[in-house]
């Protein structure tokens, strides 16, 4: 549902009725007031579930990074037990959780953006709302005193209204702009020949680790074994 869909829908249903009638004004500020709480209600929800949203990213990135430690240990095992092809699809393994740490990360901060801009709506919505709300005092007090004045009241009243739709469709085409920019955040994609390609380089990197893999183990029982012929000699 459209963060502006209840207000634009009053507007256009029920507005124009009311100034063709010459309705109470202030019925009319009351309407507007409402409905701008009402939007108020609806960023803070919206922006409620993307502060869960990055939560449970920041959860998620933690997660991964244990998994990646413990592939790269079994990786590091198995060259130990001479197990090279275990140690191959263990570090297959850790490079995949990379990636889908780095598309993580990606997501999260488009999270931290939309927030941000969640943010800045607020801040401007709840300034108007708080200005409406100073204009529905200084109406109630003109249309009491002005009763005996049809003529210039209307025109009064014209005016404020007009001003009043000029400051909310502003603030209704910001948060279009703001739900544009979330909407196409959500946009799928498909795979395509780049991707494919660049599962070809990730087979490139996990062989280029599994070789430094290698070359480590090596060294490091070339220098245990080092030791413990220099502790025999010692011995003798």
């Amino acid at each position: 549902m459209s963060i502006f869909s209840r207000f634009t829908d009053i507007i256009n249903a029920n507005i124009n009725s009311l100034l063709e009638k010459a309705e109470d004004p202030e019925k009319i500020i009351r309407l507007m007031i409402q409905e701008m709480e009402d939007t108020l209600v609806e960023i803070r929800s919206s922006a409620a579930k993307c502060i869960a949203d990055r939560k449970e990213q920041n959860r998620y990135l933690d997660f991964l990074e244990r998994e990646q430690e413990g592939w790269a240990k079994r990786a590091e095992l198995a060259i130990r037990q001479d197990r090279e092809d275990l140690a191959r699809a263990a570090l297959a393994e850790k490079q995949a959780l990379a990636d889908e740490m780095e598309q993580t990360r990606h997501e999260t901060k488009m999270l931290d953006e939309q927030l941000e801009k969640f943010n800045s709506d607020i801040t401007q919505l709840q300034s108007k709302l708080n200005d409406a709300k100073t204009r529905q005092r200084s109406i109630v007090i003109r249309h009491k005193t002005a009763t005996s004045q049809l003529a210039a009241r209307k025109h009064i009243h014209d005016d404020t209204i007009d001003e009043m739709l000029f400051r909310f469709e502003n603030a209704e085409r910001r948060i279009d702009r703001v739900e544009a920019q979330g909407e196409s955040m959500e946009m799928g994609r498909r795979k395509g020949l780049a991707e494919e390609i660049a599962g070809l380089e990730d087979n490139d990197r996990v062989e280029d680790e599994l070789a430094a893999l290698k070359a480590k183990v090596n060294k490091t029982e070339k220098a245990e074994k080092a030791n413990k012929t220099n502790k025999a000699e010692q011995e003798k």
